[in-house]
């Protein structure tokens, strides 16, 4: 997890911005799934989620507390080793341009985080919300949002299947029904958040 002695100050992070800019590209280019035509799966870890709060802090501006109110909000995206095994953890955004189309497939897609998995050659590892799902998903007006926070735990006995095997992000939504293979270089990446969880 990340604490406030994590983070740099502005003036700090403007001298060093560039470099790590470069360095995120580089560690993101990896990192990214798209999953159909209309989502996309951005996976975090502890340095994109730092970069993530620096950007916001540039932005905004707001000072001692808004460095608390960003820890608080980004660091349940870490992903960190459990009793039963690692989680992984993603971004995934619903990107569609088209504001018209954007309402209709969000009304559809209403609980979409609800059917999200890995499948491997024997098993299925669920993702879960990691906001509550009556946040995300309102049911006042029965639409999803179209910014989801998911993990999945990757039981121990399953992580070397996961690294060795063909795994696929699958969504099996009535409305929205696709699966894409993690390609190795994701894995790879993967694999190193792993290895610092270990």
């Amino acid at each position: 997890m990340l604490t406030s002695a994590d983070i740099l100050s502005i003036s700090e992070f403007e001298r060093v911005r560039s470099i790590k800019r470069k360095e995120i590209l580089q560690l993101k280019e990896n990192r990214r799934l798209a999953v159909g035509p209309d989502i996309t799966f951005y996976f975090e870890n502890v340095q994109t989620i730092w970069w993530q709060i620096q950007e916001m802090l540039r932005i905004e501006n707001g000072g001692e507390e808004q460095v608390a109110d960003e820890l608080g909000a980004y660091n349940p995206l870490i992903p960190v080793r459990q009793e039963k095994g690692y989680e992984l953890s993603a971004t995934m955004m619903i990107e569609i341009d088209d504001s018209v189309r954007r309402k209709v497939v969000l009304n559809q897609l209403f609980g979409i985080d609800q059917h999200i998995m890995f499948e491997l050659q024997n098993a299925t590892i669920p993702a879960a919300s990691i906001d509550p799902s009556e946040e995300r998903n309102r049911a006042e007006d029965h639409k999803t949002l179209a910014v989801h926070f998911l993990k999945w735990l990757v039981p121990t006995n399953l992580v070397g299947s996961f690294l060795s095997e063909d795994v696929h992000l699958t969504i099996n939504h009535p409305y929205y029904s696709f699966k894409s293979l993690l390609s190795q270089s994701l894995k790879e990446s993967l694999k190193k958040d792993l290895e610092i969880m270990s």
